[in-house]
């Protein structure tokens, strides 16, 4: 199939009578957070044009706190391919991590043990880079947008609509969409009811997050497990940090002043070795319920999913923005070449290699949290069994280095799994 020809905004088609501008592209993408951006600008650098939508504007998007673990190849394809170096110089590389139960911290070390590290960067960071990549290299990026409508995807021939903030209608006709629109896809609905397979798990407890002006209390993250329940300590700057705690799903923020959450939060911690968590004011507090979630098949006729619109893990083992970040890397290549002369087949190349790390990604991240959270109605064999399998982790090579092979991300150069 032809590359379809790119025409700029002023050289439009006579206009539907609702339509005051239609574009043509070759790849309209819905959603332009992290993995819509990062599809767009890997388009751009194969010499594919694209348009890119989303509801919220770039404001709601770049100050909405996200984690921000990202795998060494995820880290690198952000310098790499372009967008930018700032993660070298504001990101904290990690090369390690603690797993922390019995009142002790293990260090698992990654650099040692597999020979890569992991970056502390928010996902918010690598938002902004992308988007100021998208300004720099001209791209069209339209945030705020409302009534956006997806239509004719069974065909060769899809068009999306929106309204952008200025009021003005627009019609994108491209050849093929992609809905990067995140976990609350309204593009995975497209795909028919009949022809799609929905696998879902709801857990029966949430993290309760904080963001806290205080000091580091480690310089890398801290997995604790407890009889009372799981904690992760994490960082965000020298003087704001990061930290979760195990509660129900249904917890009310307002019912948590923050004398109650650093009492929780010290008890998880809590130890022989005296290790305690430097304390301060609570800026944020947020309750982020756990989900797992995949949808097969995530190509329908010429629409395309990518990211959390297609599947969407716990956060335990800060795996969403790397699969997220992933499945573009893959679909870049695939789209350059179904616009091209291999057509369509080549799209048929984009699900598997997509869903065998998706649903690795989803065994390690359940394993790393009926690893660390203690289960509603846990008995006293329940929490030493679980201990027992934490010190099977840390206390020999194959534990140690399994975590550290599945934490620092599967190898997308020169390994098994692309």
């Amino acid at each position: 199939m032809p590359t379809l020809p790119v025409d700029d905004a002023s050289s439009v088609t006579t206009p539907h009578p609702t339509v005051d501008v239609t574009t043509h592209v070759p790849v309209a993408i819905v959603g332009a957070g992290p993995a819509g951006l990062m599809l767009a600008h890997r388009l751009a650098r194969a010499g594919v044009d694209s348009v890119a939508i989303d509801l919220r504007t770039r404001h709601e998007i770049e100050t909405t706190q996200r984690a921000g673990i990202l795998e060494a190849d995820a880290a690198r394809d952000l310098v790499e391919t372009g967008v930018s170096d700032r993660i070298l110089r504001d990101g904290h590389e990690h090369e390690g991590t603690d797993l922390r139960f019995d009142g002790r911290s293990h260090r698992i070390d990654f650099k040692a043990l597999v020979g890569e590290s992991v970056w502390l960067y928010p996902q918010t960071d690598v938002f902004i880079d992308l988007a100021d990549a998208r300004e720099r290299d001209n791209g069209r990026v339209h945030f705020g947008v409302t009534a956006p409508e997806v239509l004719d995807t069974e065909t060769t021939t899809p068009r999306l609509r929106f309204t952008a903030d200025d009021g003005t209608r627009h019609e994108v006709r491209a050849r093929f969409v992609v809905g990067a629109d995140g976990s609350r896809s309204v593009c995975r609905d497209l795909v028919p009811a009949q022809h799609r397979t929905q696998y879902f798990r709801e857990y029966p407890f949430a993290w309760f997050g904080i963001l806290a002006q205080a000091p580091r209390s480690a310089p890398e993250l801290v997995y604790a497990q407890s009889p009372d329940g799981f904690a992760l300590i994490s960082q965000r700057t020298d003087t704001v940090q990061r930290m979760y705690f195990q509660c129900d799903p249904d917890e009310a923020t307002d019912a948590w002043p923050d004398e109650r959450i650093w009492e929780t939060l010290q008890a998880r911690v809590a130890g022989g070795d005296g290790f305690t968590l430097a304390e301060g004011p609570v800026l944020e507090k947020t309750v982020l319920r756990f989900r797992s979630f995949v949808q097969d098949p995530m190509r329908w006729g010429s629409l395309v999913l990518a990211g959390d619109a297609a599947h969407t893990v716990p956060p335990t083992g800060a795996r969403g923005l790397n699969l997220a970040l992933h499945d573009v890397k893959v679909l870049a290549d695939v789209l350059v070449r179904a616009l091209g002369p291999e057509g369509d087949p080549a799209l048929d190349d984009y699900q598997p290699q997509a869903l065998r790390r998706v649903w690795r990604a989803q065994n390690f991240s359940w394993w790393m949290t009926q690893l660390l959270h203690t289960a509603p109605g846990a008995t006293d064999f329940d929490l030493r069994r679980q201990v027992g399998e934490l010190d099977n982790v840390v206390g020999t090579r194959a534990g140690r280095t399994y975590l550290a092979e599945q934490y620092t991300g599967w190898p997308t150069r020169g390994g098994d799994l692309t």
